[in-house]
Formats: structure tokens, sequence, C-alpha cells
């Protein structure tokens, strides 16, 4: 096989395939050889090796030993197995440290974090970039054009561990320079920020820290440019890995393992210069660690929420679009839980069928490759609570057995289209949760309450961003773009004319900036909703209004609407009462409850409008298309009914027109 058919650039009908994480320095090389053929029997395609190794590669500055990292791709090459390759840059070694503490990050109390673990490095330090480069260098020339090597990883989930903002002096001489570059001059950065309020005018360059360690709420324009410049030092570090990687390993593609519901930096940005995204896949792990209700986080405790993770896999997918434009480029989940986990409150382990449940899940998301965490469980370190495909003695664990019965590996890597987008914007998300004003009220809450709904419908979901080009879809739905400028505002009137556009509470509340628009809420997009807002209503825990009769929580806003809007639904109780609750105007309609039933109600309507067909799902049942295959999974710990009358057992998943 070359290498160009094993490269999931272009959504060509390359075959669905598995593969594994695997640490062959953690074990005898008289283990090596059996491992990969073991790989290979299981099934599996591709192998990733060496992300945490660079104490291994370079036990010294300047000085190598490539030669147990020879034999391991040796091993799996003799077996016919692909070797995807890591820059080892998530764990610089204790010399590195030694001799240079000062790439060490600083968290937001002023702490040196460090070294003992993973990931303790500033991606905005010079010195550090230039051993990040070094090392990449040197992996790049001695592998790049090894035959087993067919792609590359970057580092290893950039930011993972609260590590993308750094408040040291590395980062801090950055940031100035940085606001500079992006201002130009202080009385322009003065004006973006507001800073005439409680008298924070800055007078020079380095009069600006970055914002923590205040004594109460730093400026929250100043944490919303923190954030972007904390990003773009995410871009940059990765994007310096990548061009040496396509100077020493051509043909080969690059990709991340990006992580579940990040916040810190733009995946957007980052994944530009990829071939195509990953992300590490880990559903009990993050219910546990979700804000979803206790209630509901015990009933689905050992198959996880079924939107948590099909959010991330419609995310990841459309990072990258295919080279026709017509669709999101085929991503991996480069770490699939296949036990349980390590590092969450509590780590049950998933039921009997999850495993299984979660690949066919990723499969009819459109991935590639599920690729599983990790080949052997562990018997040192931080992580040797965490489960593998086997478990320490080697006999094969509960979720080598799955993967060794699937079936859907082999499958047509056909491509997911739908007419339904979803708007995601990750600065939105730094502005909405700097100021949330309600317990409860977060970015992604709101966002997951509009993709439960529309994945609640039968309905397949491409996540896009607000600035992408929106023509293809009949139905836009933008839960939470707080940040809103002329620009983007026509692209949404241009969305709303090629359909309908749907938008969330809070929706043009602030500028590109960070302030409020002179005319208030929804400021440019005040000629498409026809809508203004009159009052917002922050309700606590336990406070609830109703809107059209239907519950309302966490966040209601009323509105006065002007010719020839309609209104759809008001509030029916509480401080707004009678006021407007959803108003539409032509093509576009704005939500203002935070309400599940509601945004639901509202969606199907503006479905049957469009003629897309809905088909409403029990409760922890979902429904994905791939191609001419519909997967129909069923998280619950019992049985249920499909809408057409057909049974589907716990736990488990149907595949129809394969």
């Amino acid at each position: 096989m070359s290498i160009a058919d094993v490269r999931p650039l272009d959504d060509a009908q390359a075959a669905f395939t598995l593969g594994v994480c695997y640490y062959p320095e953690h074990w005898p090389r008289d283990r090596w050889a059996g491992y990969a053929r073991r790989m290979r029997e299981l099934g599996l395609t591709y192998v990733r090796i060496a992300e945490f190794a660079w104490s291994r590669m370079e036990p010294a500055e300047g000085h190598f030993d490539w030669a147990w990292l020879d034999d391991a791709v040796a091993s799996l090459h003799a077996e016919g197995l692909h070797v995807v390759l890591c820059t080892p840059t998530a764990t610089p070694p204790a010399w590195l440290v030694r001799a240079h503490p000062e790439i060490l990050p600083v968290d937001a109390q002023g702490r040196v974090r460090a070294f003992g673990s993973r990931k303790h490095y500033d991606h905005a330090s010079p010195v550090y970039r230039a051993h990040s480069r070094r090392i990449t260098e040197a992996i790049a020339t001695r592998y790049g054009e090894h035959p087993a090597v067919v792609g590359w990883q970057t580092d290893n989930e950039f930011g993972c561990h609260g590590t993308t903002r750094s408040y040291g002096p590395a980062s801090r001489d950055a940031f100035r320079a940085w606001l500079a570059a992006r201002h130009g001059t202080l009385d322009a950065l003065n004006r973006a920020w507001g800073t005439v309020f409680w008298s924070q005018e800055y007078t020079a360059w380095d009069q600006i820290d970055p914002p923590h360690l205040t004594v109460t709420d730093p400026n929250p324009s100043h944490v919303l440019d923190f954030a972007r410049f904390a990003s773009d030092m995410v871009v940059e570090f990765q994007a310096e890995q990548v061009a040496i990687l396509r100077r020493r390993s051509p043909g080969r593609w690059v990709t991340h393992n990006f992580m579940q519901l990040f916040a810190d930096f733009d995946h957007y940005r980052a994944a530009e210069v990829l071939d195509f995204a990953s992300w590490d896949s880990y559903p009990v792990g993050l219910l546990a660690l979700s804000a979803l209700p206790e209630a509901h986080k015990r009933r689905f405790a050992r198959t996880g929420d079924p939107d948590l993770v099909g959010f991330n896999h419609d995310l990841y997918r459309n990072l990258k679009q295919s080279s026709d434009g017509l669709g999101g480029r085929a991503f991996w989940v480069m770490e699939q839980q296949c036990g349980q986990v390590n590092w969450a409150p509590s780590n049950p382990l998933p039921a009997a069928g999850a495993v299984g449940l979660w690949t066919a899940q990723a499969y009819a998301h459109g991935a590639a490759t599920v690729s599983y965490f990790r080949w052997r469980a562990a018997t040192v370190a931080q992580e040797l609570m965490h489960s593998g495909l086997f478990r320490h003695d080697e006999t094969l664990d509960r979720g080598g057995e799955e993967v060794a019965a699937l079936e859907i590996a082999g499958r047509p890597d056909a491509a997911v289209t739908t007419p339904v987008a979803l708007l995601h914007d990750y600065e939105s998300l730094w502005a909405y949760d700097a100021q949330p004003h309600s317990e409860g009220a977060r970015y992604w809450a709101q966002l997951l309450q509009y993709y439960t709904a529309l994945r609640g419908l039968g309905l397949d979901v491409d996540v896009r961003h607000p600035d992408a080009d929106l023509s293809r879809y009949r139905l836009v739905v933008a839960p939470a773009l707080q940040l809103m400028d002329e620009r983007r505002a026509r692209r949404l009137a241009e969305a709303a004319e090629a359909g309908h556009l749907v938008v969330g509470p809070r929706t043009g509340y602030r500028t590109m900036t960070g302030r409020v628009p002179e005319d208030g809420q929804p400021g440019p997009l005040r000629d498409l909703l026809r809508v203004h807002l009159r009052n917002f209503d922050g309700l606590p825990p336990g406070l609830s209004v109703r809107a059209g009769g239907h519950a309302v929580e966490t966040w209601a806003e009323s509105y006065a609407p002007s010719a020839p809007a309609t209104v759809e639904a008001t509030y029916d109780d509480g401080p707004l009462a009678g006021q407007p609750a959803v108003v539409r105007h032509g093509a576009a309609t704005t939500i203002g409850a935070w309400s599940p039933t509601l945004v639901a109600e509202t969606l199907a309507a503006r479905c049957a409008e469009l003629g897309i067909a809905t088909e409403p799902l029990p409760t922890g049942v979902r429904v994905a298309r791939r191609g001419g295959i519909a997967t129909y999974l069923n998280f619950n710990p019992e049985p249920v009914t499909l809408p057409d009358g057909t049974p589907l057992g716990p736990v488990s998943f149907e595949l129809r027109g394969a």
C-alpha cells in the first residue's frame, strides 16, 4: 500500500480503519515483535508512538539515542502496520528545564508550574520555541522518509491542564508586542478596551501585564485580547513544527490531537496548517466533568452523553473542509477510550458494548480512523489506573474484546452531508464566559442546548465558524455569537437569504473588541432581526419563569420588535411577563429564552417550513448518516423502540443501508 492510499486528505473512497496508541519505551524490547503481531491480528492499521519520549530520544542536549526507536518502528513495519510519529514537545526533559527554567509556564496565581508531569512550557518562550524546532528537525530528519511513517502528530493536546495561557515574563513581553502590532497606538488600545472606566488608561506599553491577580475582575476586553494572544502563540508554535515536517517528511500528512470541548485557543486557526483534525474522545470522563444534571450523569455514567461526543465529532470534521468544498474533511479520533480512565472525579467501568458503540458513532459522524488509547495498561507512574486494550498482565481486556469483534472496519469513507449548520466561535466563547452574569450560564451549555435539540430531531449537523461560507445550508443556527461586526452580520444575512437563520440569547451583544454597541444588542444585526434588547434576567438555580408554556431557566431576555417582525412567544410570568421571548422577521428568528423545549419546538417549526425532514428520537438515542448508511445508536442501559417500531438493544447500534 502506498502512502497516497492511506492519506485521508480528500474525501475519496478510502476504508474506515482502526489504530492504537502505543508506548514501546514502556516495555521490554523482547515484547515488541509480539505486540506488533497482535496489533495486526486485532485488525489495527495505524500505531501512534513517541509523543512523550523526548528524554529517551535525547538523554542530554545534542546527544541522541535513536536505536530504540529505530527498532520500535522496524517491528511495526515488519507487520505491515503504519506508523504515526509525534513531535515529543509535550514533555520537555529535566535537563532542558534545569538549563532553562524560564521556559516553565506561570499560572494565573503567579506560581511557576514545575517539572514532574507534562505540558510544562510556555508557548511564547523564545528559548522553548528554539528547542521545539530543534527536536522536530531531528526526528523529522531521522524518520521523515521512512517507509513505515505515513503521518505526524504535532505535540500532544495543546493547552491541556490549563497551559494555553501563561502569565510569566515570556508571555508578558510577547503580549505587549502582540498588542502593539494589533492596536498600533495606545490611544487605539485605550478606546478598544474602554480603559477610561476605573482609571485604567495606559500611557506606555510596559504598563500592560497579563490580566491576572487584579483586586476584582479584570477588564473583559483585556481578558479577550489576552485569550487571542495566547491562542496565537499556540498557532505559531504548531506552525513552526509543521513547516519543518513538510520540508523533512514530504508526502506524509500532519494532524494534531485536539481535546473534547476545549476552549482555550482558536482551533479553526490552529487547524489551518494541518491536513486534517484529530481529537481525543473519552465519553465517560467527559460526562463526569460536565455540568449536566446529576440524574442525567448517573443514567449515562457508563456510556457518556451522546451529544457531548457527537458535537466534538461534528466540530472536528468541520475544522477542515474537503477539497470539493461540499463538506467537512474526514477526521481521526486519535485517542478513543476503551475502558476506565484515571482522571475524572469518579471513573466507572464502561458498559458492555460501549467501545463498539463509540466506534460506530465516530464512523457515522465522518471519522476516517479510530485509534484506541492505549495498547497495554501502564504498570508505572500517573496512568497506571488507566485501562488499555490489554490489561497489565497482557490479557485482552473488555475493550479489546469488543474491538476484536467489530465488523465496521473497512467500510467506505464516505462524506457526511447535511442542510443544517450550527455556528461556533471561540472568541465569542471567551467573551461570554468572562462575564456569564448568571450561575450556570456558560457558552458551551448554551451552544449544546441547540445542538441537542437538532440531534433530538434526528438531524445531522455541521459545526461551522460564523465567517465560513454558509451558502449550502438551508438552516443556520447561531446559538451564542456574542461578538458581531458589520462583515459578520452581512454573512449571516446572506445565510438567511439562502434559507433561515435562528439566533439565541446574547447574540450581537458586543463588538469585536468587547464593547456593547452604542445602540445596544443586536448591533449590526438590527435590520436583519428587527429586534432591540429590552431587558435580560439572569436566573439563579431554582428560579424559573415560563415562555409560551415552556419552562425557562438560567437566562431570559426580552425584545422590542419593529415592524414587520412578528412575536411568536411571550413570557408568561416574572418581570418580563407579556414581553417577547421569540421574534421572527422573515427568514430570521430570535430566541431569547434559555429553554430546551422552546428551542426544540421553534427549530422543528423552521425545519417543517423549509422541508427538512425530522425524526424525533427517544432520549439517549441518536442517528447519524454517512453516505447511504444511517447508524442508529442507543446509549441507554435498556432497550428502546425506534420511531419506526424497530427495537434496538441496550448500548448498541444498528447500521441501515450498509
